[in-house]
């Protein structure tokens, strides 16, 4: 499967929280353990004025790194967050955003992930490190077999 599919099969297949932020891959690392995903949280997800509330951002963040996951492990793993630490470093305002997202180690069951957001200027807005506990599928599927929302999760 190549990079370009694996971008296509999660733009394809996003979840409902993922469409809520309006997001969508832009790329895939798989050799830096890498994945960036663009986001352009309206002012429906704000609560004063156009701040966008901190949850939205951590949604932003824990996607990314999420999603590295999926596409390093051709998504025959599924992962859910032991914990997650977000730093908040300057007003995240409604409009497009960029989380990069990483893998700083695979184990077996246990994954240690980073990522970071940043705004339109290119300015970092928010970072995040998680672990997260990975359940491997015991028999290998083809993508098709993959449910169409969320990759399962």
């Amino acid at each position: 499967m190549t990079h370009d599919e694996i971008i296509r099969l999660m733009n394809q297949h996003r979840p409902a929280c993922v469409k809520t932020l309006n997001g969508e891959v832009m790329t895939f690392s798989p050799e830096k353990n890498e994945l960036s995903m663009q986001f352009e949280p309206g002012l429906n997800c704000c609560h004063t004025v156009d701040i966008v509330q901190g949850g939205y951002i951590t949604a932003m963040l824990d996607a990314a790194m999420a999603h590295v996951v999926l596409g390093v492990e051709k998504f025959q793993v599924q992962l859910s967050s032991i914990d997650i630490n977000v730093s908040f470093l300057r007003p995240t305002r409604a409009g497009k955003y960029i989380a990069v997202g990483s893998i700083v180690k695979l184990g077996k069951n246990v994954g240690y992930l980073k990522a970071e957001l940043f705004n339109a200027k290119g300015e970092l807005t928010a970072s995040a490190t998680s672990s997260a506990y990975l359940s491997r599928k015991t028999e290998k599927k083809s993508v098709s077999d993959t449910p169409t929302q969320g990759f399962g999760l």
